[in-house]
């Protein structure tokens, strides 16, 4: 009698298979942990469908990795590797995924690291595979890893896909099958010409979802009064960040409101979506070098509010300045291939190289305070309490002017 086939019904691919050792994997209890840690954190406050977990994500990214995997026809050996590394590669994942990550002192990859490598999914995983060359791919590294963590890789494909899936926010929806049947893989991960079209739209996709989804003002907002909660609960010894790999949301969850103070109201705050507001938002492309705002450090940060709530009368815990991620796009260094020679995408796609000048359009610098205290900032500068890059005054008046004409 043969092998039993097992399956699981994903939502955006339909019928994904697994093998025995990726059925024992997911049956572990620290992969199961994922099925109770959201995706995209708190952002279903602002997108009441996104309530999909990390994973569901997990498995999307191994059966994408796999697709990639037969594409370049890796042999059954190094294929499951791939596989294993793809669907173990958030395993680390601190709850609300990216926003607990915001307050740790060290990236999610390292708790991912610590798990493969000091729980029980290392005894299921080391009868097949090596834990070290696992690591190795999580991390972007050796001949395989730019298939899991790259540009074009197959995490990014499927969150692009299923975030945009239960959001409902369509600019997610790419080409992943056109993009995968035009990788090759060599020293690096390259796209042939024939897939630059694909891969324009799903850089295009990413830009997009940006602010509409990944950096929403009002999702910047939740994020940041939960960080804030969530530091005074590390910094006060009520949460240990090393052990953050053992909780799941609801543990979270709880632990705010059984505590007393700012997380308590914080986290009663965000039950019943009585969130902050916005003051004042400066957009970046209004600066001249809108990238001298990212070598603000946080302390500065910090500094300013302190500054902002003693001069506005108010608790420091409530101001709160927040400056969008960087908009880094990695995609856009994918290389092509084009008779034999590599080109950034940036030179092969006009496409591309635009929306490499036009990543600073979308994100801001912002003050956050309490809709009770709103009123106090009618004539609030922001340039009194933090150093900002200079205004474009030409840049701001001719798009301004461009605006009026079209209207």
């Amino acid at each position: 009698m043969g092998i039993k086939k097992k399956f699981i019904r994903d939502s955006v691919y339909g019928d994904i298979r697994l093998n025995e050792i990726e059925v024992e994997v997911m049956d572990n209890p620290q992969f199961q942990r994922l099925r109770r840690i959201k995706q995209l954190g708190l952002i279903s406050l602002i997108y009441p469908g996104a309530n999909h977990t990390r994973f569901e994500h997990s498995i999307g990214t191994m059966h994408i990795a796999s697709k990639l995997a037969d594409k370049l026809d890796l042999n059954q050996k190094d294929k499951e590797l791939v596989r294993i590394s793809a669907l173990l590669h958030d395993i680390g994942h601190g709850p609300f995924s990216h926003v607990s990550e915001g307050v740790l002192s060290f990236p999610h990859e390292e708790l991912t690291k610590y798990v493969i490598k000091n729980t029980a999914i290392r005894d299921i995983v080391e009868k097949k595979f090596d834990i070290d060359k696992i690591i190795e791919i999580i991390n972007g590294e050796g001949k395989f890893g730019p298939i899991v963590s790259g540009e074009l890789d197959a995490d990014r494909m499927d969150y692009l896909l299923r975030d945009s899936h239960y959001t409902g926010v369509a600019y997610g929806i790419i080409d992943y099958e056109r993009i995968i049947s035009n990788l090759n893989l060599n020293k690096h991960l390259s796209l042939d010409i024939k897939g630059v079209q694909a891969a324009e739209g799903a850089l295009v996709s990413r830009y997009f979802m940006y602010p509409s989804v990944y950096q929403h003002h009002t999702t910047r907002i939740v994020n940041s009064m939960f960080r804030r909660g969530l530091k005074k609960l590390i910094d006060s010894g009520v949460i240990n960040e090393n052990d953050m790999y053992k909780y799941d949301d609801a543990d979270i969850i709880g632990i705010f409101r059984n505590s007393e103070g700012y997380p308590k109201e914080i986290m009663e705050r965000l039950d019943n979506r009585n969130i902050f507001k916005r003051v004042k938002t400066i957009r970046l492309d209004n600066f001249k070098t809108p990238e001298k705002l990212y070598k603000i450090e946080n302390k500065e940060l910090r500094k300013a509010e302190e500054e902002i709530a003693m001069d506005y009368d108010i608790d420091k815990d409530y101001v709160i300045l927040n400056i969008a991620e960087y908009p880094r796009f990695d995609e856009m260094k994918t290389e092509v291939s084009v008779d034999g020679k590599l080109y950034p995408l940036t030179e092969i796609s006009n496409i591309i190289a635009a929306l490499s000048k036009a990543r600073f359009n979308i994100p801001d610098i912002s003050l956050y305070v309490p809709e009770e205290e709103k009123s106090k900032f009618k004539k609030f500068k922001m340039e009194h309490y933090l150093d900002l890059p200079e205004i474009d005054k030409e840049k701001y008046h001719s798009i301004h002017y461009d605006q009026l004409k079209l209207f």
